[in-house]
């Protein structure tokens, strides 16, 4: 087709530059596939050959996989017993992200930008329902923006809007929808908006300005948790990574600030503070592809889990400054670290998960909106 051809008006910024839909012959007929086809009319379309290696692309082309995925789509989070994991499921819908932020760990992950969408939605259900179903009165806390972005692909594919109508017959399930743009189309199929938590990351104005490419505007991101509350949700928020540049101080404290001029802390079920980490390799990754990411060459360390670390004391340096800010607000139960030690916990907080009656029992909680009184 003509590379003349515009993509429609009603993509997003994030989606305009794709060029091609490829897909795998035994789901090119499934009605996630004929609504990304819908959607994307003016990009070549191209089905693979049964059991046919899948072309190789460009660093600049911007491709969709349309994947028949044969692998486990209910995971446990990808933690370490060297930190303290927050224990959440990982619902697998996919990989990699449009977006283009320098410090994303799926460019290590991942050595092409090609985003594959898992399009055998079936097997997904059935391997849901064969966990839930069987285990009544055990509760989950999940989420999809493990792998990719929650909401970034669904202008496209509407995955996210699926998932949670598929996930509406369940009770004990809650879910996360964890992203850096907006899209509530989604919540016209949820059945209980206290099974379903929006989430949105957020950071320094200077890092979102200068480090996180094609993403929504801290503002949208607000003004969207905003919306959700109103319709009955509660949200999460996370700031991960938390980075150190000249003047972070006074940045930090913005976003802090901007959080509460559209949010109170009863509309937030848990919010996440994580350091800037990274695996030694994404160093070189974000060196070349991104020489304006200056942060790369902060004082860092290898962690037990083998990840490059800011020096300790420079962590709980901020993470204190940002915590005292928050809990000025009235933040308390929400707050919680991605990845640190007992000795962090204690430095920041002067307590332990386990005195939360552990951690990922303290979030199960938090998700199904039941208040602790371990504190």
């Amino acid at each position: 087709m003509s590379a003349a051809i515009s993509p429609p008006a009603q993509l997003p910024s994030w989606l305009q530059t794709i060029s091609e839909v490829v897909v795998d012959p035994s789901v090119r007929t499934t009605p996630l596939a004929a609504r990304v086809r819908e959607r994307l009319p003016h990009v070549r379309w191209t089905v693979l050959d049964e059991d046919g290696a899948v072309p190789a692309w460009g660093q600049e082309e911007q491709v969709v996989y349309l994947k028949h995925y044969k692998g486990r789509f209910l995971r446990f989070c990808p933690g370490t017993k060297a930190y303290r994991c927050c224990g959440y499921r990982i619902v697998h819908i996919g990989e990699n992200c449009p977006l283009s932020c320098s410090y994303c760990i799926l460019q290590a992950y991942f050595q092409d930008r090609m985003l594959k969408v898992w399009a055998n939605q079936e097997d997904l259900y059935t391997e849901l329902d064969r966990a839930f179903a069987a285990n009544p009165d055990k509760r989950y806390r999940l989420g999809t923006g493990e792998f990719t972005d929650s909401l970034a692909l669904e202008p496209l594919t509407g995955y996210s809007r699926d998932l949670v109508d598929f996930l509406g017959r369940y009770p004990n399930v809650c879910l996360e929808l964890k992203s850096k743009v907006i899209d509530l189309s989604w919540m016209t199929a949820v059945r209980d908006p206290r099974r379903v938590l929006p989430a949105w990351s957020l950071n320094a104005p200077a890092i979102h300005e200068e480090q996180e490419h094609r993403t929504s505007t801290l503002t949208e991101r607000l003004e969207a948790a905003r919306e959700c509350v109103r319709h009955g949700f509660r949200v999460c928020l996370h700031f991960d990574p938390i980075i150190r540049y000249p003047g972070w101080e006074t940045g930090y404290d913005r976003i802090v600030d901007m959080i509460f001029e559209y949010l109170r802390p009863a509309d937030i079920a848990y919010m996440s503070l994580g350091s800037f980490r990274c695996m030694p390799e994404l160093k070189s990754i974000i060196d070349r592809r991104h020489p304006q990411a200056r942060y790369i060459y902060d004082e860092f360390i290898t962690g037990a889990d083998d990840k490059l670390r800011l020096l300790r004391p420079l962590r709980v340096e901020q993470f204190r400054r940002i915590v005292s800010r928050l809990q000025k607000w009235g933040m308390r139960e929400q707050l919680y670290f991605c990845m640190e030690s007992d000795t962090v916990w204690q430095q920041v907080f002067g307590y332990t998960p386990r005195q939360l009656g552990g951690l990922q029992n303290h979030l199960l909680r938090r998700s199904f909106g039941e208040e602790s009184d371990a504190l």
